[in-house]
């Protein structure tokens, strides 16, 4: 009996340190980085002129990290930036695509993969929404809303760009 509990204790000590290990090595997103990625959206969007932006940064699983809303940026768009950012994560896809699988290519429902998934409430389907992704594992989603979607997805990129070096 002594000896079969000793054994139990030695392997129920050994997993700490095993699920330790295997924590150390998956990449995660904090909120320095984080910080990092919303200066690259707004110094984007100050240097293009865009509209002003909100910014919303997520962890893998939509869980919000920063929320960064610039002075006279749309009331109503940091929950659309939220909501975009947590697509991007939750999905590991950007939310221009989402809106492809969502509508079809023409956006009028032919060939759309996932018809329907845009009226989930909590899901976006249109442009500036990128998932964060390290070495093929995404760990976050970043929104931006303010501009139009195609300058919302380029201020999030800019973000991403600017985070690359923190990224590795």
């Amino acid at each position: 009996m002594k000896r079969s509990f000793g054994f139990a204790v030695l392997v129920a000590a050994s997993f700490p340190a095993l699920s330790a290990s295997a924590l150390d090595r998956l990449p995660t997103l904090n909120l320095a980085t984080a910080q990092v990625m919303a200066e690259g959206c707004l110094a984007h969007q100050v240097a293009t002129k865009y509209q002003p932006i909100n910014v919303v940064i997520v962890d893998n699983g939509g869980n919000t990290i920063l929320v960064n809303r610039q002075d006279g940026a749309c009331k109503a768009c940091e929950a659309i930036a939220t909501n975009k950012a947590r697509t991007a994560a939750l999905f590991n896809n950007t939310t221009r695509d989402f809106e492809k699988k969502a509508y079809g290519e023409m956006k009028d429902g032919v060939g759309a993969d996932l018809p329907g998934i845009a009226l989930v409430p909590g899901l976006v389907a249109f442009p500036g929404g990128l998932p964060i992704v390290v070495d093929g594992v995404p760990i976050g989603g970043i929104g931006v809303s303010g501009a139009s979607g195609d300058e919302d997805e380029l201020c999030a990129q800019a973000g991403i760009d600017a985070a690359a070096d923190l990224l590795k």
